[in-house]
């Protein structure tokens, strides 16, 4: 069976993609609106990730600490179904969803749950900025 590698994968005569290695987990990265974003291929589907905002530190002069985490505390509430947010202990706030693909996964399946995910997070990227979130040092 002719392949061909994408990436971390391989692309099968038939279109499906498969692990070139495993271990770890096969995942292509990606850039969206200044934030580093990460694509990870599992069994169970698309496993995306974005760290979309952080809160401001205590020495940035002018920064509103109080309206960021309040604006955190309701945006697990707001994603859509089956997207998570979470404060990390750096204070980046990472935005996750899983996205399921057919089987065999494809690489249009791939790149589409990919830009879904994208031009899904852009009302809450701008909610973010809106809300006094640090977006330069997202990622």
């Amino acid at each position: 069976m002719e392949t061909f590698a994408l990436g971390p994968f391989a692309v099968l005569s038939n279109g499906a993609l498969a692990p070139r290695d495993p271990y770890p987990a096969p995942c292509l990265r990606f850039a969206w609106r200044g934030r580093a974003c990460r694509a990870e291929l599992g069994a169970e589907g698309v496993r995306m990730a974005v760290d979309a905002a952080r809160i401001p530190s205590t020495a940035d002069p002018g920064a509103d600490r109080r309206r960021a985490f309040a604006a955190l505390a309701q945006l697990p509430a707001s994603l859509p179904p089956g997207w998570q947010a979470r404060l990390l202990p750096d204070h980046r706030i990472r935005v996750e969803a899983l996205s399921r693909l057919g089987a065999p996964a494809n690489p249009i399946a791939l790149v589409s749950a990919m830009v879904r995910f994208a031009l899904d997070l852009d009302p809450w990227l701008d909610r973010l900025e809106a809300d006094g979130m640090d977006t330069a040092q997202a990622a």
